[in-house]
């Protein structure tokens, strides 16, 4: 049977059965309190204090990776990586990676699934909705239902900057709906 120690909270002569890091630097260094004072030492303890902002930043950074190194995508540390050469985007008929090749341009520039093309203020529209062709007049009144949910003023308090969010929204519904009608 171990020892029972002593709570660590001076004048305190309950048994110290539950441990509490001593500080940040020292966090498998334990001091041990009695279930009172171990709550009013966590209660206290701020990991982030004594920190400046880019500190905290940096930690969280840290933290989101365990500590761990991290490099980008593509690059290793210290040498050339198998997937540094770009590659051409897969094709399928179905347009499953949004028919998006980046070797499209040495290509036919007609559309292979015989999709209109759109122009700039459709394509900004396209944009500002969220939503990726080939369009349906059901799927774009469903999103502006969505997005106007969130930008309207009176969900957001009256803030400017959802209200003009929300005339960008108005103006591109508007932009679609006419070309879809056509």
């Amino acid at each position: 049977m171990a020892p029972s120690r002593g709570c660590d909270h001076a004048g305190c002569l309950e048994t110290g059965e539950y441990r509490a890091p001593r500080s940040r630097d020292r966090l498998n260094d334990y001091l041990w309190f009695c279930l009172d004072h171990v709550r009013e030492y966590n209660k206290a303890w701020n990991y982030y204090a004594g920190m400046d902002v880019e500190e905290v930043e940096h930690e969280t950074r840290l933290d989101s990776t365990w500590h761990r190194p991290t490099w980008p995508l593509g690059e290793r540390s210290g040498g050339a990586s198998r997937f540094a050469r770009p590659r051409p985007a897969p094709h399928d008929g179905f347009d499953w990676f949004d028919g998006h090749r980046p070797d499209a341009a040495a290509h036919d520039t007609a559309d292979p699934a015989g999709r209109k093309k759109h122009s700039a203020a459709e394509t900004r529209a396209i944009a500002v909705m969220g939503l990726r062709p080939p369009l349906t007049l059901t799927r774009l009144k469903a999103k502006y239902k969505q997005l106007v949910k969130i930008h309207h003023p009176d969900a957001n308090g009256g803030d400017k900057a959802a209200e003009g969010r929300l005339r960008e929204i108005i103006e591109a519904y508007a932009t679609l709906k006419k070309t879809m009608t056509d």
